[in-house]
């Protein structure tokens, strides 16, 4: 079995109540009950405020049972503190299915009702259109059916706690005569009555027969279980079921209902037809209700009093005519009142007959008063008695009320509408135009939703509010009618004059400014209820300039401002607030926390935290009422915070912990703020929020800072990149990396700086960064330097050419000498030994080193920009040339690719990449020159061709060159394979050159050799094509174009070479020449020694 909700364990409880009450008042242990003042029957009490411990305690002693005291003895117990394993009583009897009430409750009946569907609410559907089924009451149930007793709707059941409405008051003055909420509601519902009267809606409700044999309240309680079978009468439907509903809401008792009701039906048929409405209702019940319909003569007194008080009020402080001074009814009408009142404290018979005479006499000056015509009055019955301002608006109020559930005040009931248009029926009686009546029910709405906390009835409030016509949609009548609906009221030290829609909306205003004026606490986390207040704010302030303008349309530009304006001032206050409690925090930790982190550096996160709530939760709210809400806001939190920094900033010194903490927590705020202020306006737009900002200049005094730490640390990396390279041996570290180790030793070192350099965490420009990317860059161009300053002059590599001299066949066949004779063009010892030094798996890693340092460049540069990126997602420095601020991608990563703005303009290691470029081209060229000219000089230049053509040939040259070529391509990086490649073909063709014009007076190349020279040419460039695997063809040939000149020549007999001289010009001339000089025929000789006078050696 399912364990009951709480709403049916509430109904049991309650029954259980009453058949506790019902045992103990039908046995003999209550020897007499005593009603409370007011009460005629048990009906006329609320059963479940009578305390059981009371009677319990009675039935005990024997004594005389006082209902009143039972009922303070149970309101005294609601103000104990709930105790545990006890309830509010000492004893709880239940007998209805005990087996699922469980325990004794240990704490007392939860504050707020249990959601209910629309099926199951405790709430009448009465319609006047429509017949409904009635009401179901605590007391109804299949097993409980009480015929005899009249319903009665419980007002304790389930009610939540209100909250204090004490700062949202109607700023009307206090009645004269004192009366007070309750009179108002008991004569709203008077009023009621009369209007549906006038409408032939009132009717007697049935009198119940009362059985003779026991006691009224033994009777009430008592019943025996054949009553069971006995069913309930049937409820009123339509109009009479729609009373009910309204009488059971506005908490009238039955008994007085009917006693209303009675008078009024008395009264009416002693008028002789007239309308019911036009009674002047208190002084026609005064004469109308006998006192024999009151039990106890203290609740007869009140109820006298207050019709006294509301002629009183009605007539003379708020009369509808205005009434001018010293007038003579007003005076005879007051001289009445205090007979009335008089005759209260007289003995019989004295008082009754003052009473009554009294009366009798003021009929005629009430009606005197009452009947007299005022604005809108063209004829008819009229009787000004609860139509004058402010005692009409607050009676009607109270009607409104009706429209709440009196078991849940945070609910209105299903019926509302036609309550509402019920209580359209009391707008002649009390004077209520449409206005009125928007104007009223946005205050009874709004004053609830403050009561109860229900948000919709906030938002009810809002549409209602909305629903009040400003003056100049109301008609001319409206207009004069409400411009008379005025009051004047104290403000501090001064008075104001309201009208009755500024009398409303003024204090609404004033409670929404409240919670808006911070509303950073008020709506920490509930953002919709804030959008309702600030609706409410806007449009309530909106009427409240409009009824003071009272003339015609406010301007639109005007409300506008008015109400960015208010916005404004909201965001300013509430920041303003949260930022004292935020500093009062801090504070308190610095007292009590040793190892806090600076105070300025939490307060810089924890303003940020509220700038990001800000622009998350608040301003998308208040940007409808003001676009520039978040830039405000931003703009606001940065002046504030600027006021703690700046004594900071103006005594820093050095680098300490303090500083270190600080400054970046306050650029991270300034750059996040700068970002929001930015939001308001569109790229390449002034904004003029930005340019009021006062920057906090932390990256000036970081900047400082961070230069002297970069300066020392580039200091310590180019003294680490002179010791590493001179102590390098140009060794590949492995076989898979065949590069120096030294270069891995720069780039560690760099890394390692540049970590220490982003890990500081001080806000720094880019300049700094600039500035250490420069070093870098010096350090690196440096190396390379260093690099090709081993080298040398390539042109010592190259054997000084010989003289020009004639082919000498006997110096070619004569052996060589073995005297050497130093010739002071070739490199000294100290130089060979140099040049030696340099093989080519040296120069090998060396060229690998260049190439490894191009690949780092582009990694480090590219790790740095993304560094940079995450650090400093805006620039000043690019801003101010024009580029916008760092923006995410769409995957959330920052662009900061070469090539993408922000930072193409560090051009960071471009000094490195051009020296590093031209380093390679001069490292290969050097290459291909030494393995030519120094390591392959005795078989290529000094050999080849050596003693004839056919005597050395190509092919000895090349089966040197192929194990060379191998072991340079198994050293070099493939991505430098070609060049260097490239570079030896060109040594090899310009060695073949110099063998082919300087070869000297040893060699000898006739026309007859052309063929073999021809083969052997080819040989050459096929071995760099190496079938496809080597350098493209096509590049071979190009390169090999000026070899292929030389050759062309040598393929010429010499007569034509001699006939071209006429026309060559000095170059060509000259070639023409050492080509005939390794000629061997008598007509080179002839030539030679008569045109040239070249010798022989």
């Amino acid at each position: 079995m399912t364990r009951p909700s709480d709403l049916q364990q509430l109904q049991r409880y309650r029954r259980d109540r009453r058949e506790l009450l019902a045992f103990l008042l039908s046995t003999d242990v209550i020897k007499r009950v005593v009603m409370p003042p007011g009460a005629v029957t048990i009906e006329d009490l609320e059963l479940d405020e009578i305390s059981v411990d009371y009677i319990l305690d009675c039935a005990r002693k024997g004594s005389v049972l006082e209902l009143g005291k039972a009922i303070e003895k149970y309101h005294e117990d609601l103000n104990l503190p709930p105790a545990s394993g006890k309830g509010l009583g000492e004893v709880y009897f239940l007998v209805t299915h005990p087996e699922l009430s469980g325990p004794p409750p240990g704490r007392s009946p939860p504050p707020v009702s249990v959601a209910m569907s629309p099926g199951t609410r405790l709430t009448k559907n009465f319609s006047i259109r429509s017949n409904v089924s009635h009401r179901p009451s605590i007391d109804e149930d299949e097993e409980y059916e009480d015929g005899e007793e009249d319903e009665e709707l419980s007002t304790e059941i389930a009610r939540r706690q209100l909250q204090n409405t004490t700062e949202l008051v109607l700023p009307l003055p206090p009645f004269v005569t004192g009366l007070t909420e309750d009179d108002l509601r008991e004569t709203a519902y008077e009023v009621l009555l009369t209007s549906v009267g006038a409408a032939g809606g009132l009717i007697l409700p049935p009198k119940e027969k009362k059985e003779k044999k026991k006691s009224v309240l033994t009777k009430t309680f008592s019943r025996s279980k054949t009553d069971k079978s006995v069913s309930h009468s049937t409820k009123a439907t339509g109009l009479a079921g729609l009373m009910d509903t309204m009488r059971a809401q506005m908490e009238i008792s039955l008994a007085d209902d009917r006693r209303t009701r009675e008078a009024l039906l008395t009264a009416s048929s002693a008028r002789g037809g007239r309308r019911m409405d036009s009674m002047l209702l208190p002084l026609e019940l005064l004469c109308a209700v006998p006192n024999s319909q009151f039990s106890d003569r203290k609740f007869h007194s009140r109820w006298r009093k207050r019709q006294i008080s509301l002629i009183e009020e009605g007539l003379l402080h708020h009369p509808y005519v205005p009434l001018p001074p010293n007038d003579r009814t007003a005076v005879d009408l007051r001289v009445l009142i205090n007979k009335l009142e008089e005759a209260e404290t007289l003995p019989s018979p004295a008082g009754p007959a003052q009473h009554a005479e009294a009366l009798r006499s003021m009929r005629g000056v009430a009606l005197a008063l009452a009947e007299r015509a005022g604005r809108g009055d063209y004829g008819g019955d009229v009787c000004h008695w609860a139509d004058g301002y402010h005692l009409n608006v607050r009676l009607y109020a109270k009607l409104l009320g009706s429209v709440f559930d009196v078991l849940d005040e945070g609910q209105i009931v299903e019926e509302v509408e036609e309550i509402l248009e019920c209580l359209k029926s009391t707008w002649r009686v009390l004077g209520i135009t449409q206005t009125v009546h928007d104007t009223c029910y946005t205050w009874v709405l709004f004053r609830q939703y403050v009561m109860t906390g229900e948000e919709a009835l906030l938002q009810y409030a809002t549409q209602q509010m909305k629903k009040i016509d400003s003056d100049a949609q109301r008609s001319a009548q409206e207009r004069a009618y409400l411009r008379n609906l005025r009051c004047s009221v104290e403000d501090g030290d001064t008075r104001k004059d309201l009208s009755y829609v500024q009398a409303v909306l003024v204090p609404i205003k004033r409670w929404a400014d409240k919670q808006l004026e911070d509303y950073h606490a008020r709506f920490s986390d509930d953002a919709r209820k804030m959008e309702a207040i600030v609706t409410v704010a806007m449009v309530s302030g909106r009427l409240i300039e409009d009824e003071q303008e009272q003339s015609g349309v406010v301007g639109v530009s005007r409300e506008t401002t008015a109400v960015a304006k208010q916005a404004e001032s909201y965001i300013r206050s509430s920041l303003k607030l949260v930022y004292e409690r935020i500093v009062a925090r801090l504070d308190s930790r610095a007292e009590t926390e040793e190892d806090m982190e600076h105070p300025l550096a939490c307060l810089a996160e924890s303003i940020e935290d509220v700038a990001r709530k800000e622009a998350k939760v608040y301003s998308p709210i208040l940007s409808k009422w003001h676009p520039d809400a978040i830039a405000i806001a931003a703009s606001f939190l940065h002046g504030l915070y600027q006021k703690e920094l700046k004594p900071f900033l103006d005594g820093v010194s050095h680098l300490s912990e303090d500083v270190a903490s600080v400054l970046p927590a306050a650029d991270s705020l300034e750059q996040y703020l700068l970002d929001l202020v930015e939001t308001v306006s569109e790229p390449g737009e002034d904004n003029v929020y930005e340019q009021q900002l006062v920057r906090y200049q932390v990256e000036v005094v970081s900047g400082t800072l961070v230069m002297r730490w970069v300066n020392t640390q580039l200091g310590n990396v180019t003294e680490w990149v002179d010791r590493t390279i001179q102590q390098e041996r140009w060794e590949p570290i492995s076989a898979n990396q065949q590069f120096a180790g030294s270069i891995v030793e720069v780039f560690r070192i760099i890394d390692e700086t540049t970590d220490q350099f982003f890990n500081l965490k001080l806000p720094m420009r880019l300049p700094v960064l600039k500035a250490l990317l420069s070093g870098y860059d010096n350090a690196l161009v440096g190396y390379v330097s260093k690099i090709v300053a081993e080298l040398g002059d390539k042109a010592d590599l190259v054997p000084p050419v010989p003289s020009l001299t004639r082919y000498n066949k006997d110096y070619a066949l004569k052996a060589p000498s073995k005297k050497k004779v130093a010739d002071p063009r070739l490199p000294d010892e100290r130089r060979s030994t140099e040049i030696n030094f340099l093989t080519t798996v040296k120069l090998c890693v060396r060229l690998n080193t260049l190439h490894h340092m191009q690949v780092q460049v582009d990694s480090v540069e590219d790790q740095i920009r993304e560094r940079w990126a995450r650090k400093r997602p805006r620039d000043d420095v690019l801003r101010s040339n024009g580029a916008g601020p760092m923006r995410k991608s769409t995957d959330g990563e920052f662009k900061s690719k070469r090539g993408n703005k922000p930072l193409d303009e560090l051009a960071a290691f471009e000094g490195v990449r051009k020296v590093a470029k031209e380093a390679v081209e001069k490292l290969c060229d050097f290459t291909g020159a030494k393995i030519v000219f120094w390591d392959m000089r005795e078989v290529f230049i000094d050999g080849l061709y050596k003693g004839g053509v056919s005597v050395s040939r190509m092919e000895k040259v090349i089966n040197v060159f192929d194990p060379v070529l191998g072991q340079l391509c198994d050293t070099i990086d493939a991505a430098l394979r070609d060049r260097i490649v490239l570079a030896l073909l060109q040594a090899s063709l310009e060695g073949l050159s110099r063998v082919l014009l300087d070869g000297g007076p040893s060699r000898v190349i006739d026309y007859s050799d052309r063929k073999m020279l021809a083969e052997d040419f080819i040989a050459l460039k096929e071995f760099f094509i190496a079938d496809g695997d080597g350098l493209p063809k096509g590049e071979v040939d190009r390169t090999a174009a000026s070899v292929q000149n030389i050759l062309n020549l040598c393929n010429t007999e010499t007569g034509l070479i001699i006939g071209k001289f006429k026309d060559a010009n000095e170059q060509s001339s000259s070639v023409l020449l050492r080509v005939l000089c390794h000629r061997s025929d008598s007509e080179a000789y002839r030539f030679l020694k008569k045109q040239y006078k070249i010798p022989k050696i």
